[in-house]
């Protein structure tokens, strides 16, 4: 702030920017006026970059294309689960609580947040494993780690 202050008073010419000019030389103020710039720069390209996406950068979808394996038995399958629907697959219960694209012009990416249960036996209370976002692009980043199933998001419809 106190550089702006300066670097205002010495470009308007007025009486103490006149006695500034007395007192500085050219090197030195092309010096100030660098880091100034520089400064600006660092300011504003830190708050973009620390922006978080805005909620108008998704587009948010009715169902969430899933891909389950059961590990034991080798078997796969893609499980259409629509948001707000428990979806149920063997000893799974599925809940997607939201689905969301990027924008058509952005880097295409699916986001899912899901809860997922699972019963012993289907008497048995179901007991919560998993519950956060997962993402199409990246499903190692923060995947579904279970000893007997593996869970992922293909894409969101």
């Amino acid at each position: 702030v106190i550089l702006k202050f300066v670097l205002d008073e010495v470009r308007s010419g007025k009486e103490h920017g006149q006695m500034l000019m007395t007192k500085c030389n050219f090197r030195d103020l092309k010096k100030a006026s660098m880091l100034y710039a520089l400064c600006s720069m660092l300011f504003v390209c830190g708050f973009a970059a620390n922006a978080a996406p805005a909620a108008e950068d998704f587009i948010t979808r009715d169902v969430a294309v899933i891909r389950v394996m059961d590990k034991a038995a080798g078997r796969a399958r893609t499980l259409h689960a629509p948001v707000g629907v428990r979806t149920e697959w063997e000893k799974l219960e599925i809940l997607v609580r939201a689905c969301r694209d990027t924008q058509p012009f952005a880097a295409h990416d699916s986001f899912m947040f899901v809860e997922i249960a699972k019963r012993a036996t289907p008497a048995a209370p179901r007991i919560r494993i998993f519950s956060g976002w997962m993402t199409a692009s990246a499903p190692g980043d923060n995947p579904l780690q279970d000893a007997e199933y593996d869970l992922w998001l293909t894409r969101c419809e």
